[in-house]
């Protein structure tokens, strides 16, 4: 899979293509719905699939400050993308400058100069150009003028999540922000990932016996809340069970919130500055403060137990 990082990174003699526009933070079943029925399109019309995305986020821009928690880096995005059968994948710089674009300028340039759209699959919500001024209708309309057709995708899902609510990034991110991870797993159709850089802690946990990875997550990460969890600790393309650990460590009175993940039942790991990601699978306990050392490590010990139990129960299933 292709991808670009600005309209100057699209090849010169690029065809007609099928074409999706959104942030697709998290790549999420509904999101999927609509890149899988692009990438369908594509392939009865014989022409290439791609997403355009846009960083950083629109709302960092149009209103600094207010940048929501990404579900998924880019990188971690395209590899979704291309695993659902996308060609190509536009990274589009979100600046002032771009936010200005009235719609149809927009559309012209984007979607018909460079890549010569053929066809434009989108949600029913879809908004496009400055103040969001652009709906499905006009860009269908803009579809009559510029010989592209539209299709519009209801990507309305629910389920168990959110108490029913249809899925979305923002009911995702807000499940993870309260621990839910088991309801944002139903929504993106996957455990939720948080990637970094192993970097050195106050190396407690190997004191204790119980050696953790301290990831230095990427900006904008959506954490979960503080708490223990059964998950996986992957490196290299290896997924190893892990109990996950997020906050401040109460325990010795630290104030840094911080994600560790123990691999369990694995001696000798050697992962500092290496790129991890770490898949959170089910909730376990709150974060707790001790009476004694010797009580965390009761403690500890059980959630290394149950972790083991959480992630068996789910590659066993």
């Amino acid at each position: 899979m292709q991808c670009w990082r600005g309209l100057e990174d699209i090849p010169d003699d690029w065809g007609r293509s099928v074409v999706t526009i959104g942030s697709y933070d998290g790549v999420h079943r509904g999101h999927q719905l609509i890149i899988g029925r692009a990438v369908e399109r594509a392939r009865e019309l014989g022409v290439p699939a791609v997403v355009v995305t846009f960083d950083p986020h629109p709302s960092e821009v149009v209103r600094p400050g207010t940048h929501p928690p990404l579900l998924a880096p880019h990188q971690r995005r395209a590899e979704l993308m291309a695993a659902l059968g996308v060609d190509a994948v536009l990274i589009l710089p979100f600046t002032t400058e771009f936010s200005k674009l009235a719609p149809a300028d927009f559309i012209a340039k984007v979607l018909v100069d460079q890549l010569h759209a053929q066809l434009v699959i989108e949600g029913p919500n879809f908004r496009f150009g400055h103040r969001a001024a652009g709906d499905v209708t006009l860009l269908a309309e803009l579809g009559a003028t510029y010989d592209y057709r539209v299709e519009v995708i209801d990507l309305f899902v629910s389920g168990e999540a959110g108490g029913g609510e249809p899925f979305s990034s923002t009911l995702t991110r807000r499940l993870i922000a309260a621990g839910d991870v088991g309801g944002a797993a139903e929504i993106l159709g996957r455990p939720h990932r948080v990637e970094g850089v192993v970097v050195r802690g106050a190396q407690r946990g190997r004191a204790l016996g119980f050696p953790t990875a301290n990831v230095e997550t990427l900006p904008h990460t959506a954490i979960p809340a503080d708490g223990v969890y059964a998950g996986w600790l992957t490196v290299e393309g290896e997924a190893m069970p892990a109990a996950i650990s997020v906050g401040t460590n109460p325990q010795f009175d630290a104030t840094e919130r911080t994600v560790e993940a123990y691999a369990i039942d694995r001696v000798g790991l050697d992962l500092y500055g290496l790129h991890v990601a770490v898949d959170f699978l089910a909730y376990v306990r709150g974060m707790l403060k001790f009476d004694s050392v010797d009580d965390l490590l009761v403690a500890m010990a059980a959630d290394v137990k149950r972790c083991s139990e959480l992630i068996a129960a789910y590659e066993g299933a």
